[in-house]
């Protein structure tokens, strides 16, 4: 199985931090953020990852190189203009074949393993499974709700989880789209028409998102050591 790293997002809301440095080399525990995705992803087994890159590219494809030092291999996806998280994944599939594949966002940090993706099989209706995880205060509202079966549904708002930015794709679900699109109004679309599983973490995840963020990762990995 193949992976993503998604690398291409500004980091506004992390300013001035990422006024010359892209957000996925912010340090974390003496390493770039997705420095530790792609050593996670080794630790599982993957071989080949794909990282998408725009701003401040350079600096991401210098600090990672082609893998070779982390026992992976390492291919760039390179979006002049940010084709935000859906048309990203769509203009990677080149690269990522026609096996289904992991994504994972270079700005979350969690404790979820990630071989378990490795061991779980779309379902032959399915095209993602998503990773869900409590709400945190900054996303209050949740994003979807999981039904006993698995299956992620939009009828019952009374209890949605909140989307870990982690999960598994099949390549089919990108058919026929084109151009610059969140992959959220992609998970809508099939959720809609139950194609869509997931499953609930209860486990540490954070989504660095704003200084914030960062500050209560830098805190719970001190607690953790």
């Amino acid at each position: 199985m193949k992976a993503m790293i998604l690398a291409a997002g500004r980091g506004l809301r992390l300013r001035p931090l990422t006024d010359k440095t892209p957000k996925p080399l912010i340090l974390v525990a003496n390493q770039p953020l997705i420095v530790h995705q792609v050593l996670k992803l080794a630790k599982i087994g993957i071989k080949e990852i794909v990282v998408n890159v725009s701003y401040q590219a350079k600096q991401i494809i210098d600090t990672l190189g082609d893998g070779r030092a982390y026992g992976v291999k390492i291919d760039y996806s390179f979006e002049p203009t940010a084709l935000e998280t859906g048309g990203g994944i769509l203009q990677a599939l080149s690269i990522l074949g026609s096996d289904p594949f992991i994504v994972i966002s270079a700005d979350i940090w969690t404790d979820f393993s990630l071989d378990h993706l490795l061991i779980h099989s779309l379902n032959s209706f399915a095209l993602a499974h998503l990773i869900l995880v409590d709400n945190p205060s900054f996303h209050p509202q949740g994003d979807f709700n999981l039904s006993k079966t698995g299956l992620l549904n939009l009828e019952d708002t009374s209890n949605k989880f909140t989307f870990a930015s982690l999960g598994i794709y099949h390549p089919d679900l990108f058919q026929g789209k084109s151009g610059t699109f969140p992959l959220s109004s992609l998970l809508y679309e099939y959720i809609a028409e139950k194609k869509i599983t997931g499953e609930y973490y209860k486990g540490a995840w954070f989504n660095i998102g704003t200084p914030t963020e960062l500050e209560r990762l830098d805190e719970y990995l001190k607690l953790k050591k």
